[in-house]
């Protein structure tokens, strides 16, 4: 099953803001599961994946800033 999270173009800043609340909404959820955490290994996972998407995002916005217009989309895959 897919569901079509976001399919429009933005301009950069509008862009660069929906992209940031929704790499926020991951982190956090990364970030909440580390208090919880049971061991050092997971809480090393869960910062390693939260580094990752900082960079992606970061990554993501020097693309944005180069285009005038920005295509999203973006696809949720559900599968067994």
């Amino acid at each position: 099953m897919e569901l079509q999270l976001i399919n429009a173009q933005f301009d950069a800043k509008d862009a660069l803001d929906i992209l940031t609340q929704m790499f926020n909404v991951k982190i956090k959820y990364h970030e909440n599961k580390i208090t919880s955490a049971s061991s050092e290994e997971e809480i090393k996972m869960r910062e390693n994946k939260i580094k990752y998407l900082q960079k992606e995002i970061s990554d993501a916005g020097r693309f944005i800033k180069n285009g005038n217009k920005n295509s999203i989309e973006a696809k949720i895959k559900l599968t067994y």
